[in-house]
């Protein structure tokens, strides 16, 4: 069986005017993490990422710190994150978090944005929006299907993979036959730059272990453990 290091970006730049833009703290976790798979001896054959910025800022941070690994780099929409903010704009003003104006601004609080989030993902998994959406709930886990069997067919024996916490999310709900509600839980809880191992080949992938932060789990980098 091949292995699979399914990993989601480090911290994106939360309340800025650009998320899609990797924090300085961002950028320390995806350089640990980097130098986490050099200790341990873990080298990839492939990569795969979306097409996002924090996608390929992440990436280039784990590769830099393994010492500038010389690998096959591909990228696939189908890892990219799904469109919070228009989302929140499906819902209109009245419907998103208190001072998250279309989940965008900064003057609410985390807690506000993540209640509203929770709260707007099970109404656009259970198709009940009452606005327009770039693409449905079922179309969202579809993407997402056809990226992870993409990634199974085309194999490798260690295979790196840098996406967001919804794809990753659907990816733990759809290997372990889950509903829709699991992946939403899952979305919430997973944290910046962890880590999702899977092993696969052409037909099948089993989840060995999820969420994991081994490169944070150190005392003095406690602050790093971030969610957003």
């Amino acid at each position: 069986m091949a292995e699979l290091y399914l990993v989601r970006h480090g911290q994106a730049s939360f309340g800025a005017e650009n998320y899609d833009e990797l924090s300085s703290s961002g950028r320390i976790q995806s350089r640990w993490l980097g130098e986490y798979f050099a200790q341990a001896n873990v080298q990839f054959d492939r990569v795969v990422m979306g097409t996002m910025q924090r996608h390929r800022q992440t990436a280039d941070g784990i590769l830099a710190a393994m010492g500038g690994l010389q690998v096959e780099i591909v990228q696939d929409a189908g890892l990219n994150e799904y469109d919070f903010a228009a989302l929140f704009a499906a819902l209109g003003e009245e419907g998103s978090p208190t001072g998250w104006s279309a989940g965008l601004s900064a003057t609410g609080s985390k807690k506000d944005f993540y209640k509203g989030l929770r709260q707007v993902l099970q109404l656009w998994a259970d198709d009940r929006l009452p606005g327009r959406v770039p693409e449905t709930w079922h179309q969202f886990q579809t993407r997402v299907q056809r990226a992870r069997i993409d990634i199974q067919r085309t194999g490798g024996r260690r295979v790196l993979v840098v996406s967001s916490g919804g794809p990753i999310a659907v990816t733990a709900q759809q290997v372990l036959q889950a509903p829709a509600a699991t992946a939403i839980a899952l979305n919430l809880q997973i944290r910046n730059s962890s880590i999702c191992q899977y092993v696969f080949n052409h037909d099948a992938m089993s989840l060995v272990s999820f969420n994991s932060v081994p490169h944070l789990e150190h005392a003095e980098r406690r602050e790093f453990v971030t969610y957003g």
